[in-house]
């Protein structure tokens, strides 16, 4: 078969090594495999009967082209949010117009019919892409169209419904409890309360887990909105309390106040998501206007996800790689990859539009205190939920 592997969305630390585990099984398995540049923009975008074209968004992967990229993060495939089912106007590709796609509403055109056209002429049979739910949701999409699917889950916010665990969400974890942890010297110093903002959309795992291993005094998460009234008195107890007085409270992008709205700039992408980011500034501002503590406000952001994998997701990714060859060898289609309940499964990627993956707010964290709480853990999964 000839198989085409894509990544989209954010990038996160074991994608590479995902992507060297399939090449190598299916290369030396006799079979040929191609990456699509830039996510879905690569099959979208390309023009199958001009070289140039097919040169600047596919890539042809072998043992030599892909002998060294698991000792990085990132993808080198590249990565973006296209999404082929909503191009606006001004985007379609030049050598494409609104007549080639379906109207999908709101200024919108559906190129699916494109996609399929071009992997059909460039011969591609089955389709891998690497991504969290927006990539897998069009994923499925065109598997309902008949194209041959097997599909890997990553996103740091480890919030793909269906799965366990996604790739990404260790390093992820692994680089904000360091960050928190090593924070406290510059707050303990200047006695400060340090407010470190988290990514975290929909999902507020990553600051639940990462104040929980770093011992964070305070962490707000997306799905718990807070009092203010009552974290400026918790904050202060914390301040207080400890030796060297300073405090540290973790946050989620997407948490909210009571009664309050999500933070939100800018346009929204082909998905229909806006970018995140404000709310922590807002806390520590509130903070120091009720309370008089000198604050340090920082974002983590895109350190939450640079540099190489640890070996959590070096072993995850790898065997997410190894899995979906073997799902593909097998002839299998509709499939993601998964992890439940500490086991290695795979699932029907359907699965993926069923729901939101959130925190379990009733076992794992106090909406009293605003902190993890991890009394009763027996029978929970590694990763709690």
């Amino acid at each position: 078969m000839k198989l085409g592997i894509l990544t989209g969305g954010g990038d996160v630390p074991g994608l590479n090594p995902c992507i060297k585990s399939i090449v190598t099984r299916m290369t030396e398995a006799g079979h040929e495999v191609v990456g699509f540049r830039r996510g879905w923009a690569g099959p979208l975008e390309i023009n199958p009967d001009d070289p140039e074209s097919v040169a600047h968004h596919t890539y042809n992967l072998d043992a030599a082209a892909v002998r060294t990229i698991d000792r990085t993060g990132g993808t080198f495939l590249h990565s973006s949010r296209t999404n082929p089912s909503k191009v606006k106007g001004g985007a379609i590709p030049e050598h494409l117009s609104a007549g080639d796609a379906a109207d999908s509403g709101g200024g919108t055109y559906d190129f699916t019919s494109t996609v399929i056209k071009n992997l059909d002429a460039l011969g591609v049979e089955t389709l891998v892409p690497i991504g969290g739910d927006d990539t897998l949701g069009y994923g499925g999409r065109l598997h309902a169209e008949g194209v041959q699917i097997v599909a890997c889950p990553k996103t740091m916010d480890n919030d793909v419904y269906g799965t366990d665990y996604c790739m990404g969400f260790s390093t992820a974890v692994t680089r904000s409890a360091e960050f928190i942890t090593n924070l406290r010297t510059s707050a303990g110093s200047h006695e400060r309360v340090a407010v470190i903002e988290l990514f975290g959309r929909n999902s507020g795992e990553t600051a639940l887990i990462s104040s929980y291993v770093a011992d964070a005094d305070r962490a707000l998460i997306c799905e718990v909105p807070f009092n203010p009234d009552r974290l400026m008195a918790l904050v202060t107890e914390d301040w207080n309390r400890n030796p060297s007085n300073y405090a540290m409270v973790v946050i989620s992008e997407g948490a909210t106040v009571e009664g309050g709205e999500i933070i939100e700039s800018g346009q929204a992408d082909a998905f229909g998501h806006r970018k995140l980011g404000g709310i922590g500034e807002m806390v520590g501002a509130m903070i120091e206007e009720h309370t008089g503590f000198g604050i340090i406000n920082q974002k983590l952001a895109y350190l939450m996800r640079t540099g190489a994998p640890d070996a959590l997701d070096l072993l995850v990714s790898r065997t997410y790689g190894h899995m979906t060859a073997d799902l593909l060898l097998q002839g299998q289609s509709g499939r993601m990859v998964a992890l439940r309940d500490g086991r290695f499964t795979h699932i029907d990627m359907g699965e993926v539009a069923k729901g939101t993956r959130c925190v379990d707010v009733d076992r794992l964290y106090n909406v009293e205190t605003y902190r993890p709480e991890m009394k009763n853990p027996f029978g929970l999964p590694m990763f709690l939920y």
